[in-house]
């Protein structure tokens, strides 16, 4: 119980000082960026642009970032967001008026992260200068969930796990379909 109680008063700390210390010019930017990845529009135009641009290896890892983030996204929203039922941090954490703009959905996890992290990871292992360059965004992307009010960073760190999990799945399952004959 002390554990839930330390996470919940981390998760506040957390979520109030991201919202209100984090710079207006700033907070613009990571909605920006938030917007391009609603509905993984920025991962795909990413995809496509590995694909077109970089011969073999970018359509290699394309392939492996949207299976990671099919995954991940079937993982957090279409089964933990249904399971957990966590509600949206309180308003009144959040001193600016895009605390309006939150779905009604489920908190945990945030799936904007999973889809990221997912993305970004499956992509690294092929074309690492991709992976560091999609990074970037994955990054702006987990931090203006929190900002914003849409998230406890507990949330976040959940979405990058699963997004993790997504991309090992996705590039370790040729091996394991060849290694067991499925």
């Amino acid at each position: 119980m002390r554990l839930l109680t330390g996470l919940f008063e981390a998760d506040r700390v957390l979520t109030q000082q991201a919202a209100s210390r984090i710079p207006r010019d700033v907070a613009k930017v990571l909605s920006g960026v938030e917007e391009a990845a609603q509905n993984s529009k920025l991962w795909c135009g990413a995809a496509v642009a590995m694909a077109c641009l970089g011969g073999w290896r970018g359509r290699k890892a394309a392939a492996a970032g949207l299976g990671a983030l099919v995954v991940a996204q079937l993982t957090s929203n279409g089964l933990c967001k249904q399971l957990a039922d966590r509600p949206r941090p309180p308003a009144e954490w959040i001193p600016h008026d895009e605390v309006a703009d939150r779905p009604d959905s489920s908190s945990f996890p945030s799936g904007h992260t999973a889809a990221a992290v997912a993305f970004t990871a499956a992509v690294a292992p092929t074309w690492p200068v991709a992976g560091a360059l999609c990074a970037v965004p994955a990054a702006a992307v987990a931090l203006e969930r929190v900002q914003s009010g849409a998230h406890y960073p507990s949330d976040v760190v959940a979405g990058a796990v699963i997004g993790l999990a997504g991309a090992w799945l996705v590039r370790r399952a040729p091996r394991l379909v060849l290694r067991h004959g499925w």
